[in-house]
């Protein structure tokens, strides 16, 4: 066994016994997250209601992974029950509904926040009607009067503050030191009804769990005849189709497969560096300046900015006069043509029209021609 194995070896065993501590001392973490899911398990997930929804609307309901707007382009449907739960609904699936409605079907929405526009053609208005962190939730039906359900847990507080008089309340949230909200409405519309029920917190799994909470349940939904229910539950059903997800769902595997790629990633770590590296070969830098040069002269050229190219020489020939010739560029007056005249050497006539070329190169407003930049250039390479 040589030392490197033993190395290996000896990592592989601490990681694994520090990953079996921590697995040992974990706390299980409670998801409280509304997330209204019918395959999870968490306390406000749906999967409860999704196992005993067959036997509530006795094996009559069809779970629809498609908006109510895809559905009923696709499909003729006679009389039947509409469900929504906690689901964004659009105006056009708003639409295919209401036209259902119309013909004799009956639809149950149960959503904490529904759009305005929506509401407003159903006839209310919901908002924040309590801010205790208890909620009783019952039934106004006297038949009903003993059904009732306690919200413990992170009540919406979610209601109806405005309903139209035409609009049946059929459930309130009841509180000892405030007046009773409706949250449960009954609108007539066509040949059909509307329920809207403000919080669906109750058919979670943490609530129905709970003995003697069904028994509201099953009171919301007997409003609804016995008939065929599609239930829309469009991004609620589909589980994930990567390929691994049965190891990242089980915690044990989930370690044993972060171990792995950890051990993988150790091994490739430790067994890289001993391999010889292959030495590049680099070519020498090459000199491009007179391409770039040249890049940025047809650059000018083409975009015929004779102007800028003006200024940018003006620029740089009065750079050149301070630095090699130290004369002070500021006032280009008759004392800097002097002295530019008396260090060169040139004629003044010539030193006064390149004055004149720098002076209009550097006037945003003057008009350059290019004949003007030829000149300017050709003067400028006699005096330097």
């Amino acid at each position: 066994m040589n030392k490197t194995f033993k190395i290996y070896a000896a990592i592989f065993i601490i990681v694994m016994v520090i990953l079996a501590l921590l697995e040992v001392n974990k706390k299980e973490v409670v998801d409280w997250r509304k997330n209204f899911n019918v395959t999870q398990k968490s306390p406000f997930g749906l999967f409860v209601f999704n196992e005993e929804v067959k036997g509530l609307f006795k094996n009559k309901i069809i779970k629809i992974d498609q908006s109510p707007f895809d559905y009923y382009n696709e499909h003729q449907k006679e009389k039947h029950n509409i469900l929504v739960i906690e689901s964004d609904i659009d105006s056009e699936s708003w639409s295919k509904i209401l036209i259902e409605v119309s013909k004799g079907s009956d639809a149950m929405i149960m959503v904490s926040d529904m759009p305005k526009e929506i509401s407003d053609s159903i006839g209310y208005y919901d908002s924040e009607i309590s801010f205790e962190e208890q909620n009783v939730l019952k039934l106004t039906d006297k038949k009903f009067q003993n059904d009732f359900i306690k919200l413990d847990k992170f009540p919406s507080g979610r209601g109806f503050t405005y309903i139209k008089p035409n609009v049946e309340v059929l459930g309130k949230t009841v509180e000892k030191n405030n007046q009773d909200q409706a949250n449960f409405i009954k609108v007539k519309f066509g040949k059909g009804n509307v329920y809207v029920h403000s919080e669906p917190l109750f058919i979670t799994n943490y609530y129905l769990l709970k003995p003697g909470n069904i028994k509201y349940t099953q009171d919301v939904f007997s409003y609804l005849d016995d008939k065929e229910t599609l239930w829309f539950v469009k991004g609620k059903t589909s589980e994930s189709r990567f390929f691994m997800r049965f190891i990242l769902s089980n915690p044990a595997l989930k370690y044993a497969w972060w171990v792995f790629l950890g051990g993988l990633l150790l091994f490739i770590f430790f067994n890289a560096k001993r391999k010889q590296r292959i030495v590049p070969k680099i070519e020498p830098l090459k000199n491009t300046s007179v391409d770039f040069v040249k890049s940025i002269g047809n650059l000018y050229l083409q975009e015929g900015d004779f102007h800028d190219m003006m200024a940018k020489k003006a620029q740089y020939f009065l750079n050149k006069v301070r630095m090699d010739l130290l004369i002070d560029t500021q006032n280009l007056d008759e004392e800097f043509a002097k002295k530019l005249q008396l260090k060169t050497g040139k004629p003044i006539e010539l030193i006064q029209e390149v004055i004149n070329l720098i002076k209009k190169g550097q006037d945003p407003y003057a008009s350059v021609m290019q004949e003007d930049l030829v000149r300017m250039n050709k003067i400028l390479d006699e005096i330097v």
